[in-house]
C-alpha cells in the first residue's frame, strides 16, 4: 500500500463535513509550513477518518 502524500481531497471534504476554527480551516486549504502545522494536519485527518467511518456506518443502517 502506497500514500499519495499530495493527495488533497480529504482535506476538501473534511471542510464541508463540519464548521471548523479559522485556523483549521487555513491548515487545511494551505497547508503546513512547519512540524507543529503538520502534526496538527495529522490530528485533522485522523478526525476526519473517525467522521467519515461514522457516517458511512449511519448510511448502512
Amino acid at each position: 500500500m502506497s500514500t499519495k502524500w499530495d493527495d488533497t481531497s480529504w482535506q476538501k471534504e473534511f471542510l464541508e463535513m463540519k464548521a471548523h476554527k479559522p485556523s483549521d480551516v487555513k491548515l487545511l486549504m494551505k497547508g503546513a509550513k512547519g512540524f507543529k502545522d503538520a502534526w496538527h494536519l495529522g490530528t485533522l485527518h485522523v478526525e476526519y477518518e473517525r467522521l467519515k467511518k461514522k457516517q458511512e456506518e449511519e448510511k448502512q443502517q
